[in-house]
């Protein structure tokens, strides 16, 4: 079992599915008790839900081209780098969620995912020496197998909840829609 520390732990059994999620910098939602919530995963779905009905803050991803960057890359971690097994994805307006079977440690990972997807996005916006991401990821282990097929769902109903489409074959960044490609 690898494990990191930011401000939050991170651990990662070997050989365990990994549910992440990381932010666009100042997109996280303010005011949220998630001490009303019974337990972390609730209060994580709570915060994933104000977080896409939130209209401030950046929403940098809804440039396609900035997301088709994103998206391309997140697959190119699997086919290309063979970094992960991808089992789901998506790329929302202010953050994304990804399904793995991590290959390096999730720290290598995330250095690479959110390090050249920040490079290429600050690129477009015209913007240099400024964040991007925000620098804590959320992630979770999957501890049963009955979880991926819920994980997988979660993960491609994420634009279908927060309203920007009627169907998860409608949103172009995500296992669901389509490859991310232009």
């Amino acid at each position: 079992m690898s494990e990191y520390r930011r401000r939050l732990p991170h651990f990662h059994p070997n050989d365990a599915y990994l549910f992440l999620t990381w932010r666009l910098w100042g997109s996280m939602p303010a005011g949220l008790d998630v001490a009303k919530y019974p337990t972390a995963g609730h209060a994580f779905v709570a915060h994933n839900r104000a977080l896409d009905r939130q209209c401030s803050g950046p929403r940098w991803l809804k440039d396609s081209r900035i997301a088709d960057a994103v998206a391309r890359t997140i697959l190119r971690g699997d086919e290309e780098r063979h970094f992960y097994e991808l089992y789901a994805w998506v790329v929302m307006p202010n953050h994304v969620h990804l399904l793995i079977l991590p290959r390096p440690p999730v720290a290598s990972i995330m250095r690479w995912l959110k390090g050249s997807t920040a490079r290429s996005a600050n690129l477009i916006l015209g913007r240099t020496g400024q964040r991007f991401w925000q620098e804590e990821s959320y992630d979770h282990y999957l501890r049963r197998s009955d979880q991926v097929n819920r994980t997988i769902a979660y993960i491609e109903r994420n634009p279908v909840s927060a309203g920007l489409v009627r169907s998860v074959e409608d949103w172009r960044w995500s296992s669901a829609g389509g490859p991310g490609e232009s």
